[in-house]
């Protein structure tokens, strides 16, 4: 009895006096995660959503992508974590690769409205051969970089959303400040879906979005306004790509260069175009 009343004391019990600091911050943090979901809903995050279209705008696509996973309502598994991190940085790594290459191009009189083959700079090129070179790196910039680097990113914002709802009607108000970013959000969410060419993926991952919130409200769960903030900035990106296709609908050039089914201009290539060109 006395024996085994001393290994119950021994340091590094859950909880005692000399617990180890790693068992004492998991128990912290699975204690706060179970306090987190048991809490009333949460407040409009101004800050995370500010600083998310501001660092993105400023600094580059998907830089506060951690704030978004630790503000996350629902605790996401640490596999998905890890591998959406990992394929993300993959694809940030041959995208900004495919972009040093393309600017440096850009100098030289390349010209974005135009398919590599039919570049100036770019079809007279000897040996032949390295042509198929550059349209490799366009491939891997424009296909495979950003397959890379935008999955991960929808599939973290939509694990998000999905946390994102109330028991309580009232709460599903948006706050005047998130009435200021909705707009600039979803402006942004613009530029990744057409300079991107992700306009597949987004609207996937939009349905998705709407199909869980129909479904949501069958159990009397709503939006809250990080919920409502989300799902309205890519409603307003989804009618912003309908405005760009719709005015550029009957460009010859550019339906040269996007002969496929889902026909999304991309911003430089109108600006190589249409601005650029006149000066």
């Amino acid at each position: 009895m006395e024996a085994a009343a001393r290994r119950r004391q021994q340091p590094g019990a859950a909880g005692g006096p000399g617990a180890q600091p790693g068992a004492s911050f998991l128990q912290a943090r699975h204690s706060s995660v179970k306090a987190d979901e048991a809490a009333s809903t949460a407040p409009f995050h101004l800050d995370l959503w500010f600083y998310f279209t501001l660092q993105n705008w400023i600094l580059d696509f998907g830089r506060p992508i951690a704030m978004l996973i630790e503000r996350s309502p629902r605790t996401l598994p640490r596999s998905m974590i890890y591998v959406s991190i990992i394929t993300f940085i993959m694809g940030a790594s041959i995208h900004l690769v495919g972009d040093s290459v393309n600017h440096r191009l850009i100098f030289s009189g390349y010209q974005n409205h135009l398919s590599v083959r039919e570049n100036p700079i770019i079809k007279n090129l000897k040996p032949e051969t390295l042509i198929d070179s550059f349209e490799l790196l366009y491939y891997y910039d424009e296909y495979l970089g950003h397959s890379l680097w935008y999955i991960p990113f929808f599939l973290i914002l939509f694990m998000y959303f999905s946390g994102c709802f109330t028991p309580t009607k009232t709460e599903s108000v948006m706050p005047g400040a998130a009435l200021l970013l909705v707009v600039p959000s979803g402006l942004y969410y613009w530029y990744l879906v057409t300079e991107g060419q992700i306009f597949i993926l987004f609207i996937f991952t939009f349905f998705a979005m709407l199909a869980l919130v129909l479904h949501q409200k069958r159990k009397c769960l709503f939006l809250d306004s990080n919920g409502l903030f989300l799902f309205y900035s890519f409603a307003i990106t989804l009618l912003l790509v309908a405005l760009w296709v719709a005015w550029l609908w009957n460009d010859p050039v550019l339906r040269k260069k996007y002969p496929g089914v889902i026909y999304v201009p991309e911003p430089w290539a109108f600006y190589t175009l249409h601005v650029s060109s006149r000066h």
